[in-house]
C-alpha cells in the first residue's frame, strides 16, 4: 500500500495544466484524509486517548479556543476523569501535547530523564519579550550557568539577612497599611497588596532597590504594570499557534512592545547606575553577582544579558527556577480565602493564630521563628497543592521516549502536566484531596516531587523553595498576631485568571479588623 509521502510525490510529479485542478483538489484531499483527526505537522496518535471536538487540520485548537479563561484549567482535570491520567491534545505549529498527570510520569521527565527534555523553541519564542535569555527559558549550559550563580544567594546566611533586613522590614509596611484599613473601615484587596509586597522584596534583593509600590499604595508603578501586562500577554501565546497575527491584527503586538521597553529601560538604567556609583553594601544582591561575572570566555556579562536574567527571577517562579515576585503572593492570597471562606473549618485559623501568638510572643518573626512555625507552613504548602503557582507546564522532547506508564513520546512532541489538576486527585491524594486539610503535612513523611510538584522537581526543582516559604511565613506571622481578616464575600470562589502563573482575576476584597485579645497577650 503506498505511503502518503508516496502519493503526495506522485500527485505532484504529474500536474500539469490540463489536470492540475483535480490533482490539486486530490492532493487537498489526501491532506485532508491524513490530519482527519489531528492537526496539521503533527503524528497521528490513534494509541492516545483524546478529548472530544478535534477537527481535521486544526485538531482540538478550536475546542480550546472555546475554553473560558476561567475555566481552562478544570477542562483539563474534566478530561483527567474522562480520560485518565494520560490523554493528548493537538494544535497546529505548537504540535502534539501529550498530558501525565502522575507522579511516576513527572519524575521520569523532570528528574530520571531530565535531558531529553527541554523548554524547546516553541515556548521560548512566546516568552522571549519578558525572559529574553534568561534562565527560566534556558537549557542546557547556559541555564547551568544562571542557575550556578543564582545558588549563591539562596543560602541559609542570606536567609537569616532577607528575613530581618527585607522581609520584615516590607511586611511592616503591609501591616501599617492594614491597620489603618482596619481603623478606617475600608475595603482592601489583599491579592494586590500582598503582590506589592513580594515585588518590593524582590526588587530590594536582586537589585539592591524597592520598586516602591508599597511606599505610594494607590499609585501604579509603571514597571509593575507592564510587567504584569507583558506576563499575561506572554501566557497567551502558549496554546495559540496564531499569536503573532492575532497580535498584529488587535494591536497588541505594540502594547507589548512598549511593556517591554519600559522593563527593560527601568532594568538597564539600575544596572548602568551600579556601574557608575558601584556596590558598597556588606552583602552582595542578585546583580552584583551577575555583574561580576564572567561568561565561557572569561568576559563579562552585557547589560541586556544581566537585565534578561534579573528579570527572569523577579518574575518566575516557585515552581520552576527559583521563588520569584508573584507566585508567593499568589499562594498567600488562595491560602487566606481557602482559610475564611464558606464552609471552612475555623479550627484551621485558630489553630494558625496560637501557633502564631505562642512563636512570636508579639515581636518580629526571625530566621529560628520560622522553623517552629510548623503549621503555618502546613497551610501554605496545603493551598499550593490545591492553587499551585504554575498551574501547568511543558516541555519539549528532544529524543524518543517511553513513560513509566508504557507511553511513546517521540521527538518534537510535548510532554504537559498540571499540578492544579494533580493536587485534586485521588488517585494521588486519596478520597479527600478536594478538602483543604493542613494537617496532611504534618508528622508524615513528605511527599515526593513528583507528587508534589508545585516547587517542580529534579535538577530545575525550585532553588529558592526556602526563600519563598520564609517570605511567606514571615508576612503570615506579621498579619495574623496583630490583625484578623474576614472575605467580602465568603461564597464566592474567586476566578483565575490564565497566565504562566495563577493569579486571581478579580482580586481578593476583605475586611481587616484589629484583633481584640492582643492587649491581653501583650500584659
Amino acid at each position: 500500500m503506498a505511503t502518503f509521502s508516496q502519493l503526495f510525490h506522485f500527485v505532484l510529479q504529474h500536474a500539469t495544466r490540463s489536470n492540475n485542478t483535480k490533482l490539486l483538489a486530490a492532493l487537498g484531499a489526501l491532506i485532508l484524509f491524513k490530519y482527519r483527526s489531528h492537526a496539521i505537522g503533527t503524528r497521528r496518535r490513534p494509541d492516545l486517548k483524546q478529548p472530544k471536538g478535534a477537527v481535521p487540520l486544526l485538531g482540538h485548537m478550536p475546542l480550546l479556543m472555546s475554553i473560558a479563561g476561567t475555566e481552562l484549567y478544570d477542562f483539563f482535570l474534566k478530561q483527567n476523569r474522562l480520560l485518565g491520567p494520560t490523554w493528548s491534545i493537538s494544535l497546529p505549529v505548537i504540535g502534539r501535547m501529550i498530558q501525565g498527570d502522575t507522579p511516576e510520569n513527572i519524575e521520569h521527565v523532570l528528574k530520571t530523564n531530565f535531558w531529553s527534555y527541554e523548554k524547546g523553541p516553541t515556548f521560548k519564542g512566546a516568552l522571549k519579550d519578558l525572559f529574553g535569555d534568561g534562565i527560566f527559558v534556558a537549557d542546557g549550559q547556559d541555564w547551568k550557568f544562571q542557575r550556578k550563580l543564582a545558588s549563591h544567594i539562596f543560602n541559609v546566611k542570606a536567609f537569616r539577612e532577607y528575613t530581618s533586613d527585607v522581609f520584615v522590614i516590607e511586611g511592616q509596611r503591609v501591616v501599617d497599611y492594614l491597620t489603618k484599613a482596619a481603623d478606617e473601615g475600608i475595603v482592601v484587596d489583599l491579592h494586590e497588596l500582598l503582590l506589592k509586597f513580594t515585588l518590593d522584596s524582590f526588587g530590594t534583593i536582586s537589585f539592591g532597590k524597592s520598586f516602591g509600590c508599597l511606599e505610594s499604595m494607590d499609585e501604579k508603578v509603571d514597571f509593575a504594570v507592564s510587567f504584569d501586562e507583558l506576563t499575561a500577554t506572554c501566557s497567551d501565546r502558549l496554546l495559540d499557534p496564531a499569536w503573532k497575527l492575532r497580535e498584529y491584527l488587535t494591536g497588541v503586538s505594540k502594547k507589548a512592545k512598549f511593556d517591554k521597553d519600559v522593563i527593560g529601560k527601568h532594568a538597564i538604567a539600575i544596572i548602568e547606575k551600579r556601574r557608575r556609583e558601584g556596590y558598597h553594601a556588606n552583602k552582595k544582591d542578585l546583580l552584583q553577582l551577575f555583574m561580576e561575572a564572567k561568561d565561557e570566555n572569561g568576559q563579562p556579562l552585557t547589560d541586556e544579558y544581566i537585565s534578561s536574567i534579573i528579570l527572569n527571577f523577579t518574575a518566575m517562579t516557585v515552581s520552576s527556577e527559583i521563588a520569584g515576585r508573584d507566585t508567593t503572593a499568589q499562594a498567600l492570597s488562595w491560602m487566606f480565602y481557602l482559610l475564611n471562606r464558606n464552609g471552612s473549618d475555623p479550627k484551621h485559623m485558630e489553630e494558625l493564630v496560637r501557633e502564631v501568638d505562642d512563636v512570636l510572643k508579639d515581636g518580629s518573626p526571625t530566621y529560628e521563628s520560622h522553623r517552629q512555625l510548623k503549621y503555618a507552613e502546613a497551610c501554605f504548602h496545603e493551598s499550593l497543592r490545591l492553587y499551585p503557582s504554575v498551574p501547568r507546564n511543558m516541555k519539549q522532547c528532544v529524543q524518543d521516549d517511553v513513560l513509566p506508564d508504557g507511553t511513546r513520546i517521540y521527538k518534537g512532541e510535548w510532554f504537559t502536566w498540571s499540578s492544579y489538576v494533580m493536587g485534586r486527585s485521588e488517585s494521588v491524594w486519596g478520597p479527600d484531596a478536594k478538602e483543604y486539610r493542613p494537617s496532611r503535612w504534618l508528622n508524615t513523611e513528605k511527599p515526593s516531587q513528583g507528587k508534589f510538584s508545585s516547587f517542580h522537581a529534579g535538577p530545575r526543582v525550585c532553588i529558592g523553595q526556602q526563600f519563598a516559604t520564609i517570605e511567606a511565613l514571615t508576612i503570615i506571622g506579621m498579619i495574623l498576631s496583630k490583625l484578623e481578616i474576614t472575605l467580602v464575600d465568603p461564597s464566592k470562589v474567586p476566578p483565575y485568571g490564565v497566565s504562566l502563573t495563577l493569579p486571581m482575576l478579580e482580586g481578593l476584597p476583605v475586611r481587616i479588623s484589629r484583633r481584640s485579645d492582643t492587649s491581653a497577650r501583650a500584659v
